[in-house]
């Protein structure tokens, strides 16, 4: 407990009398660094957004930006943060708070410190230059010359002014770090390694353990101990339904769940690793996730957020699940008595139910390969982005080169208390030709998969027609060479 502390903006602050359940957004206010601020405390809004120095899958440094308000206090020992104040002071400004003022980008105040974080995040990535390019030409982000800024990186931050146009503006024209730029420099150094932690507050105990072995021997003692990862839900339960675990265990940066692998026969990915880092890593090379991850919440939650964690939640709703099971996704299962692999279509049982036994933590998700060649994920929220789902439905679909449907598969979420395999509309497809009359007739079928229900975000009879629509969607933008194998 007496070693536990944070470096916040370059000065080491202790976690001396922090309890467990203490976000960072209210231990840094305590601190007196109160330009972060609590908006939403749910992780939607990014006013409460910070800095975090995590690897950068080499050797270096990525500054990282979170949801505050999300994190445990504790879970930062050991790590650097930056915030707001350490960004720059008025009187010596960081770029990217100069390019707020002068373009208007400050409204009321209240969500620009959140803007400026998120901002500085994405003006310190690596390689943008070359990466968003292509973005900038499609409306995603837009080059000055030099560089390019993606807008997709302030998603998650929400000004309740609604003046989005100067804050774009300040965005885009930003340039490149300059070349005395300390934080870019600080890119060049490893990120703080995770040090074990153990702090105990009036009973209340927060524990991240060196290894899974001691992982396991923890939550054997303690069933009921709070297991997290990138803590997006521990902070929801937390913030907005008052929980306080007698023990939590962080097993997120854990090295054996952050492995990863792609050989011919599959692709094994750790589920400590956050979806950033997966997607990072995958690099395109699975395009129905490729198309999940910038639907997936906002850039602030992909950071922190797992799939492990996301299936380990068991909600029906969850984005991963439905693109999981339609690329036939198994689960290694593991705990102090050895690992054992379940098919993601079996693991489910009932709404937030699952088939993982007292002590099992999910240790990876394992792809089979090859992956059929026609794929798409379709997610219907009242928002673009950073929404929950009303309905979302992932699909892959292997079509001969006689142009008859070998095989199909589909994972919906929203539509049942858990995410589920399409089996009829599966069935309705395989052995017919890949043609108009054949997708209208599976996607009558597909209509009335599921059980879905009428709640504030959608009507069943909608859910029913987003999912027929879906169907339709992806046989209409289906080019042909994805379809027929050459």
């Amino acid at each position: 407990m007496d070693d536990s502390m944070v470096t916040v903006n370059g000065r080491p602050r202790p976690l001396r009398g922090v309890a467990p359940h203490t976000t960072a957004l209210d231990w840094l206010r305590s601190e007196g660094l109160t330009g972060a601020k609590e908006g939403c405390a749910e992780g939607e809004c990014g006013a409460c957004s910070v800095l975090v120095a995590m690897p950068d899958g080499a050797d270096g440094t990525a500054w990282t930006a979170v949801n505050s308000c999300l994190v445990p206090a504790a879970g930062l020992d050991g790590q650097e943060v930056v915030t707001a104040e350490g960004l720059g002071t008025p009187e010596s400004m960081h770029p990217v708070q100069a390019a707020l003022a002068a373009a208007g980008g400050s409204q009321c105040g209240y969500c620009t410190p959140g803007f400026a974080c998120s901002m500085a995040a994405e003006f310190y990535r690596a390689g943008r230059r070359e990466t968003d390019v292509a973005r900038a030409k499609d409306g995603a982000g837009e080059a000055d010359g030099a560089s390019a800024f993606d807008v997709h990186a302030l998603v998650g931050n929400l000004c309740r002014c609604t003046g989005y146009r100067p804050i774009r503006d300040a965005a885009v024209g930003l340039g490149e770090p300059d070349a005395d730029d300390p934080l870019a420099a600080r890119r060049t150094a490893p990120a703080p390694a995770a040090v074990g932690t153990r702090i105990e507050v009036d009973g209340s105990r927060f524990v991240r353990p060196r290894s899974l072995d001691e992982a396991f021997a923890l939550v054997a003692d303690e069933p009921d101990a709070a297991v997290v990862a990138g803590c997006t839900d521990w902070g929801v339960e937390v913030n907005l339904r008052g929980r306080r675990a007698p023990l939590t265990v962080a097993i997120d940066r854990l090295p054996e769940l952050r492995g990863f692998s792609f050989g011919d026969a599959g692709i094994e990915l750790g589920a400590g690793l956050s979806l950033t880092e997966a997607e990072r890593l995958l690099d395109g090379r699975v395009p129905v996730l490729a198309e999940l991850f910038p639907q997936f919440a906002s850039p602030l939650i992909r950071n922190r957020a797992t799939l492990g964690g996301n299936l380990g939640t068991a909600s029906p709703i969850g984005d991963a699940a439905p693109a999981l099971l339609a690329l036939e996704a198994r689960l290694v299962l593991a705990s102090a008595d050895g690992e054992r692999e379940v098919d993601l279509a079996e693991y489910f049982t009932g709404y937030r139910e699952t088939v993982r036994r007292p002590g099992e933590l999910i240790r990876s998700v394992r792809i089979p390969l090859p992956l059929a060649a026609l794929s798409g994920f379709h997610k219907v929220a009242k928002r673009r982005f950073d929404d929950i789902s009303s309905m979302a439905a992932a699909f892959a679909i292997d079509v001969g080169a006689d142009g008859v449907v070998a095989a199909a598969r589909i994972g919906l979420g929203g539509v049942a208390a858990t995410p589920i395999r399409a089996r009829a509309t599966e069935a309705a497809l395989v052995g017919r030709r890949w043609d108009v009359e054949a997708v209208r007739d599976a996607a009558s079928v597909l209509g009335s998969e599921g059980t879905p229900m009428s709640d504030h975000r959608a009507s069943a009879e909608y859910r029913a027609i987003m999912l027929q629509q879906s169907l339709l969607r992806l046989f209409r933008t289906a080019a042909p060479e994805e379809v027929v194998p050459a």
